[in-house]
């Protein structure tokens, strides 16, 4: 194994389709992983051996693709679903939201189970879906789990599993950044970075926004998208059954202060954001947005990665659905709080 990878047996693969609903994977199909070498606060050396020794124990054939700059992310992610699909495999992805969002986007076209090993600081898509959250119990429940169509929002041509936010959100997004870097990778540094960007802003977005046959011109300082139930169970927004239903969640932020700000955000953290009387949400199924003015340009942030995209920007719940493998005793929806 010094190369990194067991090889694969080309006579354990078989011809059956194994992105059936609700239908455990074959046991022996080989697993394509995408590893973060940056992704999160964790012992990547660690992770990594333990990788080896589970795998190795259950004699499962794998192949591994590090990652150690977020420019390689979208070669590994080629590479690893092209061999998925040739070679009647799974692809995982052992990283972050976003690394988890580079890799998805590659692999939901081909229809191949996608695994997930949790290395990020949130790690939401785990979360909502009963994962856990260390390396082993990860892997062992991807050995026995099954699979789970889940819903994959999209905003033009960039889906998102957990979230997407134009104005405040993809700015919060980059001070968090800026701050990681400087005092590392941990959730308590993502929350005082947050807290300093909900003070210091004071931007507003003009916008025109059409759902579900309304149209109506805003002022906001942030429109947020919501496509993971966790997410918004935590804050408390009653969209989280909608989500569940193929639909997607809307927060609107009235023009508000830097205070009033941290107010709205200190509610969400108390799970009270739905009695926050400066916020509108409702569910969609599809809404388009225009900005108005003269740059039709506008950052916009998917799954804590942030893009430039062209207005209109239309949000919408992808019609093919992400085969996600599950721990086997994972429940079909969120339990109620």
């Amino acid at each position: 194994m010094n190369d990194g990878h067991v090889a694969l047996n080309k006579e354990n693969v078989e011809d059956e389709a194994p992105h059936s609903i609700d239908v455990a994977p074959r046991n022996n199909m080989p697993l394509f992983i995408v590893f973060n070498a940056a992704s999160g606060a964790h012992d990547k050396l660690q992770a990594l051996r333990t990788i080896e020794r589970v795998l190795t124990e259950a004699k499962r054939d794998y192949k591994l693709f590090k990652i150690e700059k977020p420019q390689q992310i979208q070669a590994a992610a080629q590479a690893a679903v092209d061999e998925a699909v040739t070679k009647d495999g799974a692809v995982v992805v052992a990283g972050g939201d976003g690394t988890i969002n580079a890799v998805a986007t590659v692999a939901l076209p081909t229809g191949r189970p996608f695994g997930l090993l949790p290395q990020g600081t949130f790690n939401y898509s785990c979360r909502a879906h009963g994962i856990p959250l260390d390396t082993e119990g990860a892997l062992r429940a991807l050995l026995n789990g099954r699979i789970k169509p889940i819903q994959v929002g999209r905003v033009n041509d960039q889906l998102f599993l957990v979230n997407a936010g134009l104005g405040l959100y993809p700015q919060l997004l980059e001070d968090r950044e800026h701050f990681k870097k400087q005092f590392g990778r941990k959730r308590i540094i993502a929350a005082v970075a947050g807290l300093i960007s909900l003070v210091r802003y004071r931007g507003q977005l003009q916008l025109q926004i059409e759902h579900d046959g309304r149209e109506e011109t805003i002022r906001t300082p942030t429109v947020f998208i919501g496509n993971n139930p966790l997410q918004l169970q935590q804050v408390g927004l009653p969209e989280v059954k909608a989500v569940q239903r193929r639909r997607l969640a809307a927060v609107i932020v009235r023009p508000v202060s830097g205070l009033s700000m941290l107010l709205v955000a200190l509610r969400g953290a108390m799970g009270l954001l739905h009695n926050a009387h400066n916020i509108r949400d409702f569910s969609f199924n599809t809404m388009t947005v225009r900005v108005a003015g003269r740059s039709r340009r506008i950052k916009v942030a998917t799954d804590g990665e942030i893009a430039w995209l062209t207005s209109p920007l239309s949000f919408i719940v992808d019609q093919q659905s992400l085969q996600l493998i599950v721990p086997a005793t994972a429940p079909q929806t969120l339990p109620e709080t």
